[in-house]
């Protein structure tokens, strides 16, 4: 079964790291996306640009509206994510900065 793995984090910590912090973290998420790869389960991952990069689109009432940044403020911003195939939601594996969302895909 695939599982969208959604990384949600406060995207201005990661500037008020020191850069060895910085260097650390980076390492961290090579190493866990080699480690899908090694097992097998990685379909896809990417890290996203920061939300001042983001629109929101709607359609209501017969008509569509761009607009620029985030729909909602919130502490913790979606940073990016890892597509995988695993058995079972047992199999997903765990978080190591800011919040892992796991949602299954239909």
């Amino acid at each position: 079964m695939q599982y969208l793995l959604l990384i949600h984090a406060d995207e201005s910590g990661w500037d008020k790291m020191p850069k060895s912090q910085q260097e650390q973290g980076m390492a961290a998420y090579m190493s866990y996306s080699e480690a899908l790869k090694n097992a097998g389960v990685l379909v896809g991952a990417n890290r996203l640009q920061p939300t001042s990069a983001s629109s929101t689109v709607k359609f209501r009432d017969g008509k569509t509206t761009v607009l620029n940044g985030p729909y909602a403020e919130s502490k913790e911003q979606l940073g990016g994510y890892y597509l995988i195939d695993v058995a079972d939601l047992d199999e997903c594996p765990g978080a190591h900065h800011g919040t892992m969302e796991v949602r299954p895909i239909r």
